[in-house]
């Protein structure tokens, strides 16, 4: 499963609308959720609408969050996205084979093996998180909870029992043509993460379109695209006869 954790305090003001370029990342089969940090004040009406809709438009989710939440807050994105995307695609084949709307319309014994399936698929699937850093001048004093939520953030994953690996990118990027930069290519060791926060150089405009954009290309180029109805199946014993037809492992 492919994601991307954008943190920002919202108003891009630069380029592409950030709405679109996370459309065409869920079209490409890549989730978006969105941390929105305040800190002593609001995030603005703007802001906190822009947030919203740019998580619905990349199938994700959104939270707005003080500096001190926000590491908690991007653990519990990260997992419940993947959770979300099990429970859907497990659902849908249950309509398909059985007829029923989900899980919880099962009797109680498949209920629970199936219940028990989705709990290890969450730890077993392959997960990787593109996280992109909005480090413009708004942003500066809440680069401290950024480098905690982050790093906190690898640990967790580290742990999974699954290939796991995180990616790191901020922006504004250096040049007027170079919307993001990328800190960090697909790592899972946290010690890599925190060395990239001493070269973060907070300023400038806010173009997180554009910046989206980079980072689905990154992603395209290193994991390949993978479409959301393109599925890896393995038959898990005792839903259906002999052999379920139930899938068991789901790349989204």
């Amino acid at each position: 499963m492919k994601q991307i954790l954008l943190i920002t305090d919202g108003g891009s003001n630069v380029g592409d609308s950030p709405v679109i370029a996370a459309a065409q990342a869920y079209a490409e089969g890549i989730t978006v959720n969105v941390a929105g940090v305040i800190d002593e004040g609001t995030i603005g009406e703007y802001g906190a609408a822009e947030i919203a809709e740019i998580a619905r438009a990349g199938g994700g989710i959104s939270r707005i969050v003080t500096s001190r939440q926000l590491s908690r807050t991007v653990q519990m994105m990260t997992r419940q996205t993947v959770a979300g995307t099990i429970r859907n695609a497990v659902n849908q084949e249950l309509r398909e084979l059985f007829g029923v709307n989900d899980v919880g319309a099962l009797p109680p014994p498949k209920r629970a093996e199936i219940v028990k399936v989705m709990e290890e698929m969450e730890e077993t699937m392959s997960l990787s998180v593109a996280l992109l850093i909005d480090a413009s001048a708004s942003m500066k004093p809440k680069l401290l909870a950024v480098e905690e939520a982050v790093r906190d953030l690898t640990l967790s994953i580290q742990a999974r029992t699954g290939r796991s690996q995180v990616s790191v990118f901020h922006f504004p990027g250096d040049t007027q043509h170079d919307y993001c930069v990328k800190d960090a290519g697909w790592t899972s060791d946290a010690s890599k993460i925190g060395s990239l926060f001493g070269r973060i150089r907070m300023k400038g405009t806010t173009p997180t379109g554009p910046a989206l954009l980079q980072v689905v290309d990154f992603i395209r180029a290193t994991c390949g695209k993978i479409s959301k109805t393109e599925l890896t199946e393995t038959p898990i014993q005792g839903t259906r006869g002999e052999s379920n037809g139930v899938r068991s492992d789901y790349v989204v």
